[in-house]
């Protein structure tokens, strides 16, 4: 523990910095997010106690008051501009969705097979209405729902 507490206060711009590094492997271990604003503000305490001449419980506390506060405005007005009108990247049916597909077999009771995105999918319509025929094979429907592996067409 001495050995530490000579390191730090030798050199407590590299102490601040190796906690960032440690916050930052963390969250890019884990991906939630919560992390990412503590190892920024250690790394900020980092340059501060590089540049003026503060003691330990200074840094702690301003340690605190960056991670509270970074954090806050993070999840306050970040996460609203990030969040875009597009559904997850990650989930390829959800990016189905609004795309023009084509019956590749006829619908009857409802149900039917599109290709769209270069594969063929299993389909319903929307909902019967009445004097509407169901979609004949080669008519273009447009996707509007996703449930599992089914389609909802219209």
């Amino acid at each position: 523990m001495t050995g530490l507490i000579d390191f730090y206060v030798a050199h407590p711009f590299w102490l601040w910095l190796s906690a960032a590094a440690v916050f930052l492997a963390i969250e890019v271990g884990t991906g939630t997010g919560w992390l990412l604003w503590p190892a920024a503000s250690a790394a900020a305490v980092g340059v501060v106690a590089l540049l003026l001449p503060t003691g330990l419980p200074v840094e702690i506390a301003l340690f605190a008051v960056l991670t509270i506060a970074s954090t806050y405005f993070a999840r306050r007005f970040l996460r609203p501009a990030l969040a875009g009108p597009d559904p997850d990247l990650n989930d390829p049916t959800l990016r189905l969705l609004g795309r023009p597909a084509e019956v590749v077999a006829a619908f009857e009771n409802g149900r039917g097979r599109v290709f769209v995105d270069g594969k063929e999918w299993a389909a319903q319509t929307e909902g019967e209405t009445e004097g509407q025929a169901p979609p004949e094979t080669g008519t273009r429907v447009s996707v509007i729902g996703v449930h599992g592996a089914v389609l909802t067409v219209r």
